[in-house]
């Protein structure tokens, strides 16, 4: 997949329309079209990494900024305070359901989940 095929990289690009709820100069956060809880937002570099595989160490500043902003996300959601709290994942290859490959947090909650997840 090239970035011009990217759904996230066009919907960065304001090509395509999402129900924004954070924008910043390193990442964007935006709802779920395909949410798997009540609340299901997922936070996304503006910088195309195809998977946490390629997140070398140069990029841990990246990655830090992503889960904070994940915790910032759900707070603003309420997620602290409606739920117990809130689950981060991220999903690295097909075999465990990475479907658009851009470097992508979910942050769920909204509901009880289970463990072990899948």
């Amino acid at each position: 997949m090239t970035q011009a095929d990217c759904i996230f990289c066009r919907i960065i690009a304001g090509e395509l329309p999402s129900r924004m709820v954070h924008q910043d100069e390193v990442c964007v956060a935006f709802h779920d079209i395909n949410p798997q809880a009540p609340v299901h937002i997922l936070v996304v570099p503006r910088e195309h990494v195809a998977s946490l595989d390629e997140a070398t160490f140069e990029r841990r500043e990246l990655l830090g900024h992503l889960l904070l902003t994940a915790a910032r996300v759900a707070n603003a959601e309420g997620l602290t305070r409606k739920s117990s709290g809130y689950r981060t994942v991220i999903n690295t290859g097909a075999g465990v359901g990475q479907s658009v490959f851009h470097l992508h947090l979910h942050v769920l909650g909204g509901r009880p989940m289970s463990w072990p997840p899948g």
